[in-house]
Parts: structure tokens; sequence; C-alpha cells
């Protein structure tokens, strides 16, 4: 299957040519639209969710990732990335770091295709959506072996909002295998403790959890976490 994972936005027209590529090359292929709403811009937090949401797919899945605030510039490289079990397929800007971290075998290629019509503006349906085709049609890889290397020197764990969704609940990049039952956070002057799950709590009642996925979450019982913490991206947390 190919995966989309982008800033593109629910709305618009953007999802859908990217799909429409897709479906003209390589029509066999299943197609999940697993993030359309990464925080737009930002690589960074795009990062983070990006190594916590890829555990889920099959060996051979094809990873179409875009949060290219740069797009068109030439600054950062058109790259695909081989894991041992997932491809990806995107830019080299720091949003490949984390997946790209731990003892898995990284093999990397600059991709060197130039399609007949590209844009300066909309690479992911004309350079990243053909190239993700042509890895599911098992052709080369048109590009150059590179050895890879990260962009930034991101923690393991980012202490950070990374993903608001729309109940609400706000996750952290923050994995909760490394947080004690115990811990506190705290953030805009509010002490968050602990609960299972969100019937732990009372109705209205902050807590942090860890959610499906591996990450601690912030959220309140039948309400929103984001508009009671007044909570945003990017926002940093401690924990007490």
């Amino acid at each position: 299957m190919i995966v989309l994972f982008s800033d593109y936005g629910l709305a618009g027209p953007y999802i859908g040519q990217v799909e429409a590529v897709l479906f003209r090359y390589a029509p066999n292929e299943r197609v999940i639209n697993l993030f359309a709403d990464v925080p737009r811009q930002n690589p960074k937090a795009g990062a983070y969710l990006l190594a916590s949401y890829r555990q889920e797919f099959p060996i051979g899945t094809i990873f179409f990732c875009v949060v290219d605030p740069g797009v068109g510039g030439g600054k950062d490289k058109p790259v695909v990335v081989k894991l041992d079990s997932h491809w990806f397929v995107g830019i080299h800007n720091g949003l490949f770091d984390l997946i790209t971290r731990g003892d898995e075998v990284v093999e990397c290629w600059e991709i060197t295709y130039q399609p007949k019509n590209l844009s300066n503006s909309f690479h992911g349906r004309d350079l990243y959506a053909p190239v993700c085709a042509m890895i599911a049609n098992q052709q080369p890889i048109p590009g150059k072996k590179i050895d890879w290397q990260p962009r930034n020197a991101w923690p393991d764990d980012l202490y950070e909002i990374i993903y608001i969704d729309h109940f609400g609940n706000a996750m952290t990049g923050i994995r909760a295998s490394e947080m004690k039952g115990d811990a506190i956070i705290n953030i805009n002057n509010e002490e968050i403790r602990h609960a299972v799950t969100f019937s732990s709590v009372k109705k209205g009642a902050a807590f942090w959890y860890g959610n499906a996925n591996g990450l601690v979450e912030i959220a309140v019982n039948q309400a929103s976490a984001e508009r009671l913490l007044q909570l945003q991206i990017g926002q940093q947390i401690t924990i007490g």
C-alpha cells in the first residue's frame, strides 16, 4: 500500500490530485490517507508523528511524506529512504530524522528523476507521487545512492505539543514508555496527572495518558484540552 503523510489539509484539491497521479501510475495499489493535517510547515512535529505511526503498517509499505515549507527552493534534497521493512519518499529536511534513528539498516537515494512538467510549488503531485508509483511497480529507484545523514540533533523525546486532534486532545513528542506513572506534566500553570484512560477521571477533568500509538497525550474527559488548557502546537511542557 501507499500511505499519505502530509500537511496538505483535509479540504481543497491537493490530496485528490496526489491520489489521481497514484491511480494513474499504480492503479492496483491501496492508498491510505493517514495524515493530511500534520502541523503546517512543521517537519519537526512531523518527524515525531511519523516515527510513532509507521509501526502499524506491513512490510513493503510506501510512505508518501510531504511537509515541505521550502518547496521549490532547492535547499533540501528529494530522497527515497529504505528501512528494513518500509519505503519513505519525500524531502530531506528533518522529516526522516527520527525514523532512521536506531539499529535499522538505512539506505538512501537522492531522487534525480525530472518529470516533464514539474511545478514550482507542488512537488508532491509532480515528483513524489510518481516516484512512489515507480517503487510500487518494482521499477529501479530513480536516483543516485547516497550516505544517509540526519539533518538535526533533535532529542529522542520532545517535550512539546506536536499535534492536536479534532477532539482537542494534544499529543506530545514524548514516548509513553519513558514516563513514570507518577509524573506530573506542567503546562500553562496547570498540573496534569496521569490516568489510564478517559473514564478514569470525572467529566471535565484533565489528565495525561499513553495513547494508542505510544505517545504521551494530554486530554480532558468529554471536553477539549486545547480549549480548556489553551494549548497550541510547539508549546513546551515540563515534567514534575
